[in-house]
C-alpha cells in the first residue's frame, strides 16, 4: 500500500525530445541537457541512435525501450518525469496514441511537453541535398555516370526555367527553377569530388565563393567604404581586376553566351575601361552591325536587351495566339 496517496496522485511529466540529424550529435541545448540530467527515466528505442554515446558520455542512463502511450502513463505516475528520444523522424504512432488518451478523458494525462533538444539553422536543408546526392551517385545508375560534360545542356535549360520563372513573377516556380539550378551546382560539385586529379568538393566550392564576396566587398568586411551602388561596384571591378590580372577589358567575357547579352557586355566593358571604339557604321546589308548598334544603345540607357527582347517576344507569341484563337470557329 503506498505510503503517500497524493504523491501517487501527483501528475508526472512525459518529455519528448526531439533533435535534428543536420546538427552534430551532443549539441543540445540546455533545457535538453537539464531536463535529461533530472528525468527519474531516460528511453530510447534505436540503440543506434546517434545522441546516445554522447548522452553516456555524459553520465545520463539510457534504457534501450520502446514502452506504448499507457505504459507511458504508468512509468509517470507518482510525479515521475521521464523522457523519450524518438527516432529522428519522430514517433507518429505514439504521439498518436497519447494524443487519444488525452482526448478519451478516462485516463489521468501527465504533464505532456514537446523539447526541440536542437534546431536547424538557416541552410541546414542543404546538407539534405548534399547527402541524398551522395547516395544517388552510389546507387543510381543513370547519376553515377553523369559528366560535367554530359549535365551542361541541363544546366543551360534550368537556368533559362529560371529566368523564365522570375520575369513572369511566378513565385510557385521561383522557388521550383532555383531548387532546380541550386540541384545542377551540387550535382556539378559531386562529380568534381570524384576526379582522380584535380578533386574539389561542394564545401570547396562555398568557400571559394564566400572568400570571394569577402575580398569583393571591403566596405563590409574591411576598412574602406562605400555609400552608393556605383562605389560598391568599384570595389568589385578593382578588386577583380587586381585578382585575375587581365591583359584585355574583355577577358572574362563568355563568348558562348546569348549574341544580344554578348554585345551587351563588350559595350559595357568598353565603356568601363574607358575606350572609345566607335561601333561599326551599321550598313542595310549587314543586320549584325544594327543588332550591336541596338545592344548597345539598350546596354547605354541600362535596358538588358536580352530580356527586352524576351519580352518583346512573349508579346508577340500572344499576339500570335490572339490571332489563332480569332480564326478558330466559334461555337
Amino acid at each position: 500500500m503506498n505510503a503517500n496517496p497524493a504523491a501517487a496522485e501527483r501528475p508526472g511529466r512525459l518529455i519528448l525530445l526531439t533533435t535534428s540529424h543536420r546538427v552534430a550529435p551532443g549539441l543540445l541545448s540546455w533545457p535538453a541537457w537539464q531536463a535529461l540530467r533530472t528525468a527519474d527515466a531516460v528511453l530510447c528505442a534505436d540503440p543506434a541512435h546517434p545522441q546516445l554515446p554522447y548522452l553516456r558520455e555524459a553520465g545520463i542512463t539510457v534504457e534501450a525501450a520502446a514502452p506504448g502511450g499507457r505504459a507511458l502513463l504508468e512509468r509517470t505516475a507518482g510525479g515521475r518525469t521521464v523522457v523519450v528520444i524518438p527516432p529522428g523522424d519522430g514517433d507518429p504512432a505514439l504521439t498518436d496514441e497519447l494524443a487519444a488518451l488525452a482526448g478519451s478523458g478516462r485516463v489521468a494525462m501527465p504533464d505532456l511537453e514537446l523539447l526541440p533538444a536542437s534546431y536547424d539553422v538557416p541552410g541546414a536543408r542543404l546538407l539534405d541535398l548534399v547527402t541524398v546526392l551522395d547516395r544517388l551517385r552510389r546507387e543510381c545508375p543513370w547519376t553515377r555516370e553523369r559528366t560535367g560534360q554530359s549535365l551542361v545542356k541541363y544546366l543551360i535549360e534550368e537556368a533559362y526555367e529560371l529566368v523564365e520563372a522570375i520575369e513572369q513573377d511566378d513565385r510557385a516556380a521561383y522557388r521550383e527553377e532555383l531548387g532546380d539550378v541550386l540541384l545542377q551546382v551540387v550535382f556539378h560539385a559531386r562529380i568534381a569530388q570524384d576526379d582522380p586529379d584535380e578533386p574539389f568538393s561542394i564545401d570547396d566550392v562555398a568557400a571559394g565563393i564566400v572568400d570571394k564576396l569577402i575580398r569583393r566587398h571591403p566596405h563590409v568586411f574591411g576598412d574602406e567604404s562605400a555609400e552608393t551602388p556605383e562605389e560598391v561596384k568599384a570595389h568589385w571591378l578593382r578588386t577583380k581586376a587586381a585578382e585575375k590580372q587581365r591583359e584585355s577589358a574583355t577577358d572574362g567575357v563568355p563568348l558562348d553566351q546569348p549574341a544580344l547579352a554578348l554585345a551587351a557586355a563588350l559595350t559595357a566593358r568598353a565603356r568601363t575601361a574607358g575606350l572609345d571604339v566607335p561601333l561599326p557604321a551599321p550598313t542595310a546589308t549587314d543586320p549584325g552591325d544594327r543588332l550591336l548598334a541596338l545592344a548597345a544603345a539598350a546596354e547605354a540607357a541600362g535596358t538588358d536587351p536580352e530580356a527586352a527582347l524576351r519580352a518583346a517576344a512573349r508579346r508577340y507569341r500572344a499576339a500570335l495566339r490572339a490571332a489563332e484563337d480569332a480564326r478558330r470557329p466559334r461555337g
